[in-house]
C-alpha cells in the first residue's frame, strides 16, 4: 500500500518538533515495518539530536534539499513555471496550498501523493530529484535515508533519460540563472 507509505513518509520527513513525537506512535503503527531501523534510531538520537540532524541536514546541505524542483530547475525561473504548475495541478484536484507551503515540499507532495488519486503520477514526475536526496543522504549516512529509500522503493524505476539526468545534475548541480549577470 503505497498510501501508507507515502502518509508515513511525510510525517517522518516533516520537521521533528512536539506534534512529530506525539503522533509517531500512530505512524509506527500504521507503517509496520516499512522503514526498517528509522524510528529506533530516531529514538536514540532523542528529540534535541534528531532537530539538531534535521537542520544541518536539510536546512545547511545544498545536497539534502526536500524541494524537489530545485534539483531539476535550481533558482532559476523555470522553477517558477514548475511550482505554479504543481499549485495548478493541486489546484485542480480540490486542494489549497497554506500560505507558507511550497508545493514542491517532499512532506506535502507525499501527502498529496497519499490523500490524491493523481499524487502517484505527480510524485513519479519528480523520481529525479527523489534519487538524488536519497544518494546525497546515503552519502551522509542520514537515517532519513531510510525513509526515502522506502518511498523510492514505491516509485516506477527510472528511465534511461531519467539516469542520465540523475548523473548529470549528481556531477554539476541544479541548473544556475546567469540572466542579466555582466560577465
Amino acid at each position: 500500500m503505497n498510501a501508507v507509505t507515502w502518509q508515513a513518509a511525510a510525517h517522518l520527513l516533516a520537521y521533528p518538533d512536539q506534534r512529530f513525537w506525539a503522533r509517531l506512535p500512530l505512524i509506527e503503527e500504521a507503517a509496520g515495518g516499512r522503514f526498517p531501523g528509522f524510528i529506533p534510531k530516531i529514538r536514540e538520537m532523542g528529540g534535541g539530536g534528531l532537530a539538531a540532524h534535521y537542520v544541518e541536514t536539510f536546512d545547511l546541505k545544498r545536497t539534502c534539499c526536500l524541494y524537489l524542483t530545485y534539483y531539476a530547475d535550481g533558482d532559476t525561473r523555470r522553477r517558477g513555471r514548475s511550482l505554479a504548475a504543481l499549485k495548478a495541478h493541486y489546484r485542480g484536484a480540490g486542494w489549497e496550498l497554506m500560505d507558507d507551503e511550497l508545493p514542491d515540499y517532499l512532506p506535502v507532495m507525499l501527502e498529496f501523493a497519499a490523500l490524491d488519486p493523481s499524487g502517484g503520477e505527480v510524485l513519479a514526475e519528480h523520481v529525479v530529484g527523489v534519487e538524488l536526496l536519497l544518494a546525497a543522504l546515503e552519502t551522509h549516512a542520514s537515517p532519513y535515508r531510510l525513509v526515502l529509500g522506502a518511498v523510492r522503493d514505491t516509485l516506477p524505476p527510472l528511465t534511461a533519460e531519467q539516469r542520465e539526468a540523475v548523473t548529470r545534475l549528481a556531477c554539476g548541480g541544479p541548473p544556475a540563472e546567469s540572466v542579466g549577470l555582466g560577465r
